[in-house]
């Protein structure tokens, strides 16, 4: 009797377990709590143009899940003006639609250091992408240009080999923007390590391509026998690389840069040899970063200006022999999704 007690008690309890669990499941507080904290919330992004690949590849991640969570996603462009973007910044926090969240591409360290604190002030999360800053950003995401210059240093080394004139040239940005200065921190704790090899001259471009062939073919005028010459952005290292084809020293300069990893920009040009080795950005996993950082500001309750968080993209130096199908992405076939969708 006894047994058929315990036995029937048992299959009560789980009678009872079977019919909860389908209430517990539909009763999932997550879908409404993060529709609730999201739905309606506004998102800009002002990069440093719109114009170059880097910032079209973010507007199209990021604008994919904005708008799919209920969000409203918006870009400005200032063209490469430092002013135009103060403006753009300064506008956005004085309207009456002002965003929730402000992902910023700063031109240097302190340009919009200001501005940055008054959006905050406003309540208004400030996110940094790809440039760091002088600035307590609730959020940096992007590159760690040290880390990255290293690992163009190491490149450049093993491009030029034991037998080589060992000797480097550098086509430095400018002297303003971090990317540019950390970068080459990065180069010359390598090369500080490595004392055979020299740089034997750091012009800086301007990020200008027009700029970088002149200055690299004055370089490779007054040290014919460099090795290898470091660009530090591929929107600029094309003047490079077309000065040393212009010197007809192709196969005898290895040139290293960094890019976003877009195919017509860093991939094919490792392929046809205008570049030994790109350091390349892995966008989409770079702005799911930002994506996954926006929905985590906004569900926190946390202030603007008291979250400081560093998300840093993995990154390596990639040859013609490590490319892989998926090395790189193609900002054409972003925008024929893009016009699919609409």
């Amino acid at each position: 009797m006894k047994l058929i007690k315990t036995l029937m008690a048992a299959a009560t309890a789980l009678a009872v377990t079977a019919f909860v669990a389908p209430t517990f499941a539909a009763d999932d507080p997550g879908p409404t709590a993060y529709a609730q904290a999201l739905k309606g919330k506004r998102v800009m992004l002002v990069p440093l143009a719109m114009g170059f690949d880097l910032a079209q590849g973010w507007a199209h991640y990021l604008k994919t899940e904005v708008e799919a969570w209920g969000g409203v996603f918006e870009t400005r462009d200032p063209n490469w003006v430092v002013d135009a973007g103060a403006q753009a910044i300064t506008d956005a926090i004085s309207s009456d639609t002002r965003p929730d969240v402000l992902i910023i591409h700063a031109p240097d360290l302190n340009s919009y250091s200001k501005l940055m604190k008054k959006a905050q002030a406003a309540g208004t999360y400030v996110i940094l992408v790809d440039n760091p800053a002088n600035f307590p950003a609730d959020a940096f995401i992007g590159s760690d240009w040290d880390r990255l210059g290293q690992l163009e240093a190491e490149a450049a080394i093993k491009g030029c080999g034991p037998n080589s004139s060992k000797k480097i040239g550098l086509v430095q940005g400018d002297q303003a923007n971090s990317s540019s200065l950390y970068q080459y921190a990065g180069i010359m704790k390598v090369l500080d390590k490595n004392p055979d090899f020299k740089v034997v001259a750091k012009p800086d471009s301007n990020w200008d391509a027009t700029t970088s062939r002149n200055v690299t073919t004055t370089m490779l005028q007054q040290n014919p026998d460099i090795c290898s010459i470091i660009d530090f952005w591929d929107g600029d290292a094309t003047g490079a690389s077309a000065a040393i084809r212009d010197a007809k020293l192709d196969g005898k300069v290895f040139l290293v840069t960094t890019g976003g990893g877009e195919k017509a920009a860093d991939c094919d040009k490792l392929v046809d040899g205008t570049y030994g080795a790109v350091v390349m950005t892995d966008l989409a996993r770079q702005s799911g970063d930002m994506n996954d950082i926006i929905k985590f500001l906004l569900q926190s309750g946390q202030p603007a200006g008291t979250s400081h968080t560093y998300i840093y993209t993995l990154e390596k130096a990639t040859t013609k022999a490590d490319l892989k199908p998926d090395s790189c992405w193609d900002l054409k076939a972003l925008q024929a999704q893009a016009a699919a969708a609409k």
